[in-house]
């Protein structure tokens, strides 16, 4: 049997920290209801949650890396550098919303900015308005410095985007540029040559059904079925037999589930061909006689 590759895709320099993922098949790192082509779907949400928490546990000026231990054979020559683009893409176009969602965040900051300074100067306004109206009041000085308080937390909203919103989103576009142009490598578990890369993406889409999979649900099925074993097929019972047989167990059973230590029942099992043996007396033994018999004859 002919070798098959043990690993593809990108050389990983020594110096960059790397993420490791293991998937049984590499449609598994891809979301399954997208119906885009390869280089623009999206990753699966665990899969880019898991990358993405791990690149963020390293130092911020480290170049990253991302080895995918792949539970199978080497397919196609071009899968590795295909997954490499497809990872690529996806990452970058994450960037591109990140710097998008902060361009709309310092938008809204700055619309609210202007609101806030116009209700600001409104406030005082009317505070200084009503101070001059009515002097000499107490009251009126509280009314002026209640204006006041409110005009300034309204600004509270646009101070905090300009002060504490908009770093976050700035460094997650800055992580997902160093997971745009990570190296890519693949590294194959099996070292035969398989067939198991043909119901793998690229060639099976990643939202076509697996084959394999539903081949295998078709043949082992989640419901648990008992074994016969060979020595079954020799007792044939009759009707009668069996009814009796069930009887039989049934009775073991309430026996065993009400005794004065309670001991632990079990279900009436059809297929106990003993258990009318253990009813009926053997030949040559009489069945003993109950306590209350005993005494009647006495």
């Amino acid at each position: 049997m002919s070798r098959a590759r043990s690993s593809a895709g990108d050389i990983l320099p020594t110096e960059c920290r790397v993420i490791e993922v293991r998937v049984a098949e590499l449609r598994q790192l891809f979301n399954a209801i997208d119906p885009s082509p390869f280089r623009d779907r999206d990753l699966d949400p665990r899969a880019e949650e898991f990358i993405v928490e791990w690149a963020r546990d390293f130092p911020r000026d480290t170049r990253l890396a991302l080895l995918v231990h792949l539970e199978r054979s080497a397919g196609q020559t071009d899968e590795a550098p295909m997954l490499g683009e497809s990872i690529h893409q996806y990452f970058t176009q994450r960037a591109v919303d990140a710097r998008r969602r902060l361009r709309e965040l310092f938008r809204r900051g700055r619309i609210s900015l202007v609101i806030a300074l116009a209700f600001l100067a409104a406030s005082i306004a009317v505070g200084d308005a009503v101070a001059s109206f009515f002097r000499g009041t107490r009251f009126v000085e509280v009314i002026r410095e209640g204006l006041l308080i409110v005009g300034w937390v309204a600004m509270w909203r646009p101070l905090e985007v300009f002060l504490y919103d908009w770093w976050p989103i700035r460094a997650e576009a800055r992580l997902f540029d160093r997971l745009s142009t990570m190296p890519v490598r693949i590294e194959y578990k099996e070292t035969t040559t398989s067939d198991a890369w043909r119901d793998d993406w690229p060639v099976v889409s990643a939202s076509e059904p697996r084959p394999s999979r539903a081949r295998g649900e078709h043949q082992k099925p989640f419901v648990r079925r008992r074994l016969m074993s060979a020595d079954n097929t020799e007792h044939q019972h009759t009707p009668a037999e069996e009814r009796q047989i069930r009887d039989a167990a049934l009775d073991q059973t309430i026996e065993a589930s009400f005794p004065a230590s309670d001991p632990p029942s079990s279900n009436p099992n059809p297929d106990d061909h003993a258990a009318v043996e253990r009813q009926l007396p053997k030949e040559g033994q009489t069945n003993p006689a109950s306590p209350d018999q005993a005494k009647g004859r006495q």
